[in-house]
């Protein structure tokens, strides 16, 4: 690719994500489902657009590949929200707070994706025979997503977060949106910086993304192994993850079966690598796939009662 379109690329987001964060939410404020169903669309819609113009510079197979590199991102990040969820329940976070929070956690996240993406690449271009270490990786978590049972949230046990209580000066309370505060942590002890539970939060938020990303990451590349459209793809996907959340937040529940059909994606991409050299699967045939098992674990939640819900209830 050429170097332009990487930078003209990069400087876009960060012309975007500037607009986002020092004009439309300069002020911290409660997201309404209806002010992220809008910047849903919004992000969505410069997706659809970004795809159309790799049509028409790269060709249709490498537009294919950017759309099913982002569809499957984007489900996948699914399971971000739900734990963008407990972790926001689990330390009380006001919901004025939660969107400064985020935004400052998918900035990280893009830095931290474009390095795995990157070393990603070259571990593929230098030894091939890694696709199928990944594939054999990408059905064991589809395995381990369907049948492993869920996982609880224990900030406490996350080496990160203890790394930092360690060396970092904490104080115990909220400081509106700011990260870190002057403050004496004992009475009449000197004014220093001192980090604020938000911080704590942001980190924990971050180290999340990074186990996501060990899965998300060979999945996009069983999609394509054209580097840039498995970043900007990723790029994309989540930056809209934020407003995302705020939609979902109230529902995403209700979409008990959503796993399974993460988790049948997942498998399926894997296999794709498998049998990249003995049987290719067409990058059409991919993202019709990836799309039909989605919308129907989507519809097959809402149309099926969740048996355990009902029972849970019941107690």
């Amino acid at each position: 690719m050429p170097a332009s379109w990487w930078i003209g690329f990069n400087l876009l987001i960060l012309v975007l994500l500037a607009l986002d964060l020092g004009v439309f939410n300069r002020k911290a404020h409660t997201v309404s489902v209806k002010e992220a169903l809008g910047w849903s669309a919004v992000w969505i819609s410069l997706a659809i657009g970004f795809g159309l113009w790799i049509g028409r510079e790269m060709g249709r197979q490498a537009m294919l590949e950017f759309y099913a590199g982002y569809l499957v991102e984007q489900a996948l990040s699914v399971d971000n929200l739900f734990v963008f969820i407990l972790v926001f329940g689990y330390f009380k976070i006001p919901p004025q707070l939660q969107h400064r929070v985020l935004f400052w956690g998918i900035l990280g996240a893009l830095l931290m994706r474009g390095a795995m993406i990157g070393a990603g690449a070259v571990l593929l271009a230098q030894f091939h025979w890694i696709i199928y270490l990944f594939g054999a990786f990408l059905i064991y978590t589809g395995f381990k997503m369907a049948f492993g049972g869920e996982s609880e949230i224990e900030p406490e046990q996350n080496p990160v977060i203890r790394l930092v209580r360690r060396f970092v000066p904490m104080t115990t309370k909220f400081h509106g949106e700011k990260f870190f505060v002057r403050e004496a942590l004992e009475p009449g002890g000197r004014l220093r910086y001192v980090a604020t539970p938000l911080l704590v939060v942001l980190v924990l938020v971050e180290t999340t993304d990074v186990v996501f990303a060990v899965d998300s990451i060979p999945a996009i590349f069983g999609v394509t192994r054209n580097p840039f459209l498995v970043y900007t793809s990723n790029v994309f996907a989540i930056l809209g993850l934020r407003s995302m959340y705020f939609v979902l937040a109230n529902i995403i529940g209700k979409f008990y079966l959503l796993k399974y059909g993460l988790s049948v994606v997942l498998a399926f991409v894997g296999a794709k690598m498998l049998l990249s050299e003995i049987m290719p699967i067409g990058i059409g045939v991919s993202l019709g796939v990836v799309a039909a098992v989605l919308v129907g674990s989507v519809l097959l939640s809402l149309l099926i009662p969740n048996k355990q819900a009902a029972d849970g209830d019941g107690h």
